[in-house]
């Protein structure tokens, strides 16, 4: 095994390890509600009678009858209330014979009692769907493909026990949101890219492509005039004690690390794209290597702004199927402060995305200039 494989190993065993670490830390003290009992359970029986209905809203409580399925209290019944707040992105209704999650207490006779609905039983499904993606990744890329789901569980776990709880914390949003991208983009494109000149230019053209983004994101946000209350759940957060959370920095946060997964994948095939080409002709001359670099990345730049714009839009096509049925004219819906607030997403990510690509052909122009670029050999000290 070469000395750059056994280093590139030996930085993966280092991440795991540091995944699993991290899975096992709490940054943010957990209130006393957090540490009820959660199970498996099926619902026995269903009373509706409390329920009311208008037109196609549901509000007040059903109540249910439902018989554990796991854990230390398997077998045992609770009758739980499933309560209707009317609101239908919110609610569930439920069938006999459906399996739901139940979060419960225990009563001062070491029985289950206090049980409340979580929706239908997912959570099996879901593992069910990261192994099949897991697998997928290893049968298409191989190894390569072990580095990629690696990353891609690093990065959630980094995201749900780092940088959240950070921000509870009240750490400034920009300068850790900053740290974070840093250290994911790091991760990343070392560990898919290699201890090499590709992945030291890939990081280095997405994260100068990040820091314009940052950059453009400040500006427009303030010219715009937006806060980060027009984000979903944004004022319940504050409702909850965390008065103190400067919510318009977290919102500009959340612009540059939305689109830095697209930064790091222009930034890779650029990074990929000229090495290659500098291995098979090794004599090309600076310019030259560097005007080919421009011309893939003009290829894969005039995809992935649409990318982004599919991407943010048709997660709001209610919203926009409402404007239209109430014949509302276009300049109210472009004018409104959570439309704007996407348009700036949509377009300040493409920014960053149009910028990256000749940041990272000019990194790579630079270190592959005057050597003979194998792919997969060390970047020169």
């Amino acid at each position: 095994m070469r000395s750059n494989e056994k280093n590139e190993w030996l930085f993966l065993l280092i991440i795991a390890a540091i995944t699993i670490g991290l899975m096992f830390t709490d940054l943010v003290k957990r209130p006393a509600s957090y540490e009820s009992r959660h199970c498996r359970a099926k619902v026995l029986s269903v009373d509706n009678s409390l329920v009311k209905t208008n037109l196609i809203v549901k509000t007040e409580e059903q109540l249910l009858t439902v018989k554990f399925l796991g854990g230390p209290d398997r077998g045992q019944k609770l009758e739980i209330a499933n309560l209707l707040t009317g609101k239908m992105e919110f609610d569930e209704i439920y069938q006999t014979g459906d399996v739901i999650l139940v979060e419960y207490s225990y009563g001062k006779d070491g029985r289950p009692r206090n049980g409340l609905t979580r929706g239908h039983y997912r959570l099996r499904l879901e593992i069910a769907l990261i192994t099949l993606f897991g697998c997928l990744l290893l049968l298409v890329a191989g190894k390569t493909g072990l580095k990629a789901m690696l990353s891609f569980v690093f990065v959630a776990v980094v995201l749900w026990k780092l940088y959240f709880p950070l921000l509870l914390l009240g750490y400034p949003p920009l300068s850790i949101g900053v740290g974070i991208v840093a250290l994911l983009t790091a991760v990343i494109t070392l560990s898919v890219g290699g201890f090499n000149r590709r992945g030291l230019a890939t990081f280095a053209g997405s994260m100068m492509g990040v820091l314009f983004t940052c950059g453009l994101a400040i500006w427009f946000t303030s010219a715009f005039h937006l806060h980060g209350a027009v984000r979903p759940f944004a004022e319940t957060l504050l409702y909850s004690g965390h008065y103190d959370l400067n919510l318009t920095h977290i919102f500009i946060a959340s612009v540059f690390i939305a689109s830095s997964g697209a930064v790091m994948d222009l930034a890779m095939d650029i990074a990929a794209s000229m090495g290659e080409l500098k291995h098979k002709h090794p004599d090309i001359g600076f310019l030259e290597h560097m005007r080919s670099g421009l011309r893939v990345g003009r290829a894969v730049i005039g995809t992935m702004t649409t990318t982004l714009l599919l991407a943010y839009t048709s997660s709001h096509i209610a919203m926009f199927m409402l404007f239209i049925d109430k014949g509302l004219p276009a300049a109210n819906l472009l004018n409104a402060s959570f439309v704007a607030a996407e348009i700036l997403n949509i377009l300040v990510g493409s920014f960053g995305l149009v910028t990256v690509a000749p940041f990272t052909v000019l990194v790579s122009g630079l270190l592959f200039r005057g050597k003979t670029a194998v792919p997969g050999t060390a970047c020169p000290d």
